[in-house]
């Protein structure tokens, strides 16, 4: 595991601050303490939006810490001055809308052509009833990896209804694996908005994340499938009936709201291997550019291969692939895919506005000193950067369950505590996540998670505690213990 990074002699001062009300380490610390309690009090209690929340917070840190007006906000005298929270939002913001935006839009594509039905049904078959929730497993974490936590239940509960039903048995059998699986991507695989902030913010090669996503995410699930399958069996917990009937309800108007906007279901499932190579293009390409940048010497055919393997252009790839595979060559026309793709980004907004907020949090930290008196201060505790990330993380997401806020918050509190030190994109990588990790311990009654999967499986919110709190647990703890093993050899 890397070693502790030594501690600096000072931080930076302040001169022309608003407000100058601290001196030295210990009012630094004084502010982070009061900025992280007001932005847990203004979500919590007040119910401010994050985004909202966040900005509020980051300039009221800032100007307690001693930065200008000017620092802040920039001046109308000089229009070429970026002002932290400019830079701070535009820094990652830069990075991360794209690639958002992009996997966005190929998960609808992927939603709405029916590639998730066509997924689970054939996985279904292929393992058997016996299998079924291993199959349910699979398909959450195959198609999580496009889509949204959020959709992945919406498009795979009736599915998951369909399997329990035709078994008899607790319907948590078969919607826990899938929860694991979507769970699982959602945390630690890009294009997700956590991980890709966090690597935006950490400054990590996307490459590093997937593959770290990967050996991290793979142990974590199949320790959540176990725990599916042990309290599965204890637990019976019946088929909700009246989300059947709102589910065929819900699809039969996705059916027809697809018809007004030009897309013609066809009767022939679409392909299994179209669906997965779609899916797969862009983590082969994105892995294979970070791997030639290792085993290669420069040439042009690394050049060629990096540039295919941006993040960039390789999702830009995945999603033509898609529109002309999954849309255009099934009778969509030009206009149904533009009208799918855009109605997609409608709910990114406020994702890229709580990242971006993240990115001016961690950007007025670093530029106030606050971020290197707690880069000192934790310094001086011992712990190794990669626990203390976790550690982190855990108390930002229990205290007010979300998981993207509990990731850029903490992403901007270590990043001092990684750019002093001479660490590997791959420990970095790991950094990243054990904050992931974190961010999905212990989802209860603050997380709107915790409600959807309440509301979709009927399991009553004592059973829910029992069974999807646990689970959440699980996969952040087994991810986390996989993480800190690995950190010991990169």
């Amino acid at each position: 595991m890397s070693p502790s990074l030594a501690a600096t002699t000072e931080t930076p001062p302040h001169t022309g601050g608003l407000l100058l009300l601290v001196d030295g380490t210990a009012g630094l610390l004084t502010v982070a303490a009061i900025g992280i309690a007001l932005l847990l009090f203004l979500i919590i209690k007040a119910r401010l939006q994050p985004f909202v929340a966040l900005l509020g917070v980051s300039i009221a840190v800032g100007l307690l810490a001693g930065l200008s007006v000017t620092e802040l906000f920039g001046t109308v005298q000089r229009s070429d001055a970026v002002s932290t929270i400019e830079s701070g939002m535009g820094g990652i913001l830069g990075h991360v809308a794209i690639i958002i935006g992009l996997g966005t839009m190929l998960g609808a594509i992927l939603e709405v052509s029916g590639g998730a039905e066509v997924l689970a049904s054939r996985l279904l078959n292929l393992f058997g009833e016996k299998r079924a929730p291993l199959a349910m497993g699979l398909t959450g974490l195959i198609f999580g990896i496009p889509v949204f936590f959020d959709v992945g239940i919406f498009v795979l509960a009736p599915i998951v209804y369909a399997a329990a039903k035709r078994s008899g048995k607790s319907i948590l059998l078969y919607c826990l694996p899938l929860l694991a699986g979507l769970s699982m991507t959602h945390a630690f695989l890009p294009p997700h908005p956590g991980p890709v902030a966090a690597a935006g913010l950490l400054h990590v090669d996307l490459g590093w994340v997937i593959l770290m996503g990967i050996v991290c995410g793979i142990p974590a699930v199949l320790a959540a499938w176990a725990y599916s399958a042990w309290v599965g069996r204890r637990i019976f917990v019946a088929v909700p009936q009246d989300m059947v009937e709102a589910a065929a309800e819900a699809k039969q108007a996705v059916i027809e709201e697809q018809r007004t906007q030009g897309v013609v279901p066809r009767e022939d499932p679409v392909p299994l291997g179209t669906v997965l190579g779609i899916i797969g293009t862009p983590l082969v390409l994105i892995l294979a550019a970070t791997f030639s940048s290792i085993a290669l010497d420069p040439s042009t055919g690394r050049s060629v291969i990096e540039f295919f393997g941006s993040p960039f252009v390789a999702l830009t790839i995945a999603l033509v692939l898609a529109y002309y595979l999954l849309g255009i060559r099934r009778g969509w026309s030009r206009k149904s895919l533009e009208t799918v793709s855009t109605a997609s980004l409608k709910p990114v907004g406020n994702i890229l506005l709580v990242v971006g907020a993240g990115g001016v949090f961690g950007a007025v930290l670093k530029a106030s000193g606050v971020a290197q008196a707690l880069s000192d201060t934790f310094n001086d505790v011992g712990l190794p950067v990669l626990v203390l990330s976790y550690l982190i993380s855990v108390v930002l997401r229990v205290a007010q369950g979300s998981a993207t806020v509990a990731i850029v918050t903490t992403a901007g509190i270590v990043a001092p505590l990684l750019t002093e030190g001479d660490h590997s994109q791959a420990f970095v990588a790991l950094v990243i996540m054990a904050i992931s990790a974190g961010s999905i311990f212990a989802s209860h009654v603050n997380d709107g998670g915790f409600w959807m999967v309440a509301k979709y499986f009927g399991i009553s919110e004592r059973d829910t505690l029992r069974t999807w709190t646990v689970l959440e647990t699980v996969l952040s703890v087994a991810g986390f213990a996989v993480a800190a093993v690995l950190s010991v050899f990169v």
